[in-house]
């Protein structure tokens, strides 16, 4: 006998994502079973960390789901906003601002890409995709620790996975408006549901045009979003969702330190060249998924990913800063760079009991194709062409310094398919146990056409991992795992030469509490990773990469979310992360990376109250970043400083129809600096925003 329809649509959102109604869609998900309960800045699962509706508290290890509750109130529009939530999360240097870069306990992943991260479960880092807007996010996953075993190549900090908001049955339709400081408007619309009994729709898109405390700057983008379910049988769900996103904004190194010496000049100033003109980011991408359910305990799941992107345009970038203390060399830049991404996965879920043994087993291939096409030219200063600039007195307009000549041209191909299974047992009501493996085989072949000179290597890695997980309480639980990952490293050394693949062992041990009402939880983690041939950007050349040799990271991370009293939601974290080259290639022993603190901390409380006949809301939160090295040169001595910012949020919904709110980030307006890739290029924290918003349901 078949279940309904609305079961089985409830299983495909429980699947894609952890709660299947957000609390975006709470009204209007009426139409569909609501798997769990919801719960304010708390989820109870991950799809994410085992590519199941696992409870966050039978995983061995850590993982931190933020909720569109919580993303709401602290008005997210980028990804990164997201991310300096959760703990042992870094920023990085991010190319002038043109990509997401950060670390996760330690580590950044490949320094030619942004970070690593994934969508509904796909790779959506590689290539140019640009700094990711949170129109279309419904919750984010971070789980830490090695994805390995599962979704091959990957970083053992840890993966951050973005569940996008999916299609409903019952119609439901907001705009925003937004208005912010330094002119920003944004405008965002999030409409959904059905076409017939059986097909629904979803369409989200956003458009954001403004200026920037950095002067001169001015950026736009864009993105648009349109999603469809098709229940094809009670048993059968396809669904389609499509992104285009285009981003202009200006190339921006930041400022410098002048000796080692940060604040000499205003956070503000912008040196680069105005008339260089944005940089123009395409990213095309689409996404199907089928999933079939056999019985209660068996289901197919399979899903196929396309994406091409693009990035180009001019840039003036520092170069020298000259003895005089103030006179700065630039060089300028022509990139054009491209690439395509296909990636696709067939995956068995199943169930099978002996006695009291519950055996919840999964078994999937996959594949992808990835080719990138990098076109770099510059133009260097000469003394008699030095396209200087005063720091001090920046006069903009200066000639460019002859002509271009081509420094990067280069073609990479990647191929790999990969292998894979897990069993998540249950042992008893006390104990359970992970138990996953990946087979991984994959091609590189890299053009230098340049230079005239081809490289190709080829390889496999087996990625296992294993966990434990003791629950003496169903309030309480104790876990262990230990793992192994691996990731194929893009790009040439200088000299042409490839990188060997970097490879990496995690430990980790852990607790985890859930309050006895289910509104509140945290997590406790203790963990040592261990990594080699770790890639950063060649300080002597930054268009290359080099090997770093052995790294290590150490660290605690706390984090807690829920509800502590009635209507008092909080989150917080905390993370002490140590890192150091352990062997060298280049790089000075025992030298921490950089850009990685080792202490950090946010903290956020809001509360909700009665307003005459209304709902409103009133918090803040503070965010901490411990003093961390400041140049990939790590034998250099220069830091940047500890900073904490605040933020204050406030809401009012007077009908269920209308909510307006008022987002003020760093409140007491701080001087900060973000992250830097060195003393040249130091990216400065953005100065206090103001966000006044408007929301309505139709």
């Amino acid at each position: 006998m078949h279940a309904s329809p609305r079961f089985h649509l409830a299983f495909f959102l429980a699947a894609t994502y952890p709660l299947a109604a957000s609390a975006a869609d709470a009204d209007s998900a009426a139409d569909v079973v609501v798997v769990g309960q919801k719960q304010p800045y708390r989820s109870i699962s991950a799809t994410g960390a085992t590519k199941t509706d696992t409870l966050l508290m039978d995983l061995p290890q850590s993982a931190r789901v933020l909720t569109a509750d919580l993303l709401q109130d602290v008005g997210a529009v980028k990804f990164s906003d997201a991310l300096d939530l959760a703990s042992g999360i870094a920023r990085q240097s991010n190319l002038g601002g043109l990509w997401d870069s950060y670390a996760m306990r330690g580590f950044t992943g490949d320094p030619n890409f942004g970070s690593d991260f994934l969508v509904n479960g796909f790779n959506s880092s590689r290539g140019y995709n640009g700094q990711r807007d949170a129109a279309n996010t419904n919750t984010v996953e971070i789980l830490k620790g090695p994805a390995s075993a599962l979704y091959g190549r990957g970083d053992p900090g840890g993966t951050v996975n973005i569940t996008t908001k999916k299609p409903l049955f019952q119609p439901s339709q907001t705009i925003e408006q937004s208005i912010g400081n330094y002119s920003t408007y944004r405008t965002a619309v999030d409409l959904t549901g059905p076409l017939s009994e059986t097909v629904a729709y979803r369409l989200n898109a956003a458009y954001q045009n403004g200026n920037s405390f950095r002067d001169t700057e001015h950026s736009e983008s864009y993105v648009i979003s349109p999603s469809f379910i098709w229940m094809i049988s009670p048993d059968t769900t396809l669904s389609y969702e499509m992104e285009a996103v285009q981003q202009r904004t200006p190339f921006d190194r930041g400022v410098l330190a002048v000796n080692g010496r940060l604040g000499l000049i205003p956070n503000s100033r912008f040196l680069g060249e105005p008339s260089d003109g944005p940089i123009t980011i395409k990213s095309l991408g689409h996404q199907l998924f089928v999933q079939h359910q056999f019985n209660d305990d068996w289901s197919l799941q399979s899903g196929l990913s396309y994406r091409e992107s693009s990035l180009q345009g001019l840039s003036t970038e520092a170069g020298k800063l000259l003895a005089d203390g103030r006179t700065l060399w630039r060089q300028h830049r022509l990139r054009d760079f491209s690439a395509t991404d296909t990636s696709g996965r067939l995956e068995l879920l199943g169930k099978v009991a002996t006695g009291p043994v519950v055996n919840n087993l999964l078994f999937g291939v996959d594949a992808y194709r990835f080719d990138d096409d990098r076109v770099l030219m510059r133009a260097n200063p000469t003394a008699a062409s030095p396209y200087a600039i005063d720091i001090y007195n920046p006069v903009y307009g200066q000639s460019v310094p002859g002509a271009m000549t081509l420094n990067i041209s280069t073609k990479e191909k990647q191929r790999a398919h990969g292998l894979y299974a897990q069993d998540q047992i249950d042992i008893s009501k006390q104990w359970k146990a992970l138990i996953g493996v990946r087979y991984d085989n994959y091609t590189q072949t890299f053009d230098d056409r340049r230079f005239l000179r081809n490289t190709e290597q080829s390889g496999n890695a087996t990625s296992p991992r294993v966990g434990i997980v003791y629950q003496p309480l169903k309030t309480l639980s104790f876990y262990a795992s230990v793992s192994k990952g691996f990731r194929p490293s893009s790009g040439t050394t200088s000299g042409g030469l490839p990188f060997a693949p970097e490879s990496s062992r995690s430990y980790e041990i852990g607790t985890k509490y859930d309050a006895a009402n289910g509104k509140l939880s945290s997590t406790l983690a203790v963990y040592k990773i261990q990594k080699q041939n770790v890639l950063t950007v060649d300080p002597l050349d930054p268009s290359y990469s080099v090997a770093a040799g052995e790294v290590e990271s150490r660290g605690v991370e706390l984090d807690v979310s829920g509800e502590i009293v009635r209507n008092l939601r909080l989150t917080a974290a905390y993370a002490y992360t140590d890192t150091k080259i352990t062997k060298d290639n280049l790089f000075k022993v025992g030298s921490a990376l950089p850009d990685v603190p080792k202490n950090s901390a946010n903290l956020l409380l809001v509360q909700d109250f009665k307003l005459g006949d209304g709902v409103a809301s009133f918090g803040g939160g503070a965010n901490y970043v411990g003093e961390r090295s400041g140049d990939v040169a790590v034998s250099s001595n220069f830091k940047l400083p500890a900073y904490t910012t605040y933020k204050m949020i406030a809401s009012y919904k007077p009908t269920k129809k209308l909510r307006v709110s008022l987002n003020i980030d760093n409140l007491f307006n701080k001087t900060y600096y973000a992250s830097s890739y060195s003393q040249l290029w130091v990216a400065p924290g953005t100065e206090r925003t103001v966000t006044l918003k408007a929301q309505y349901k139709f």
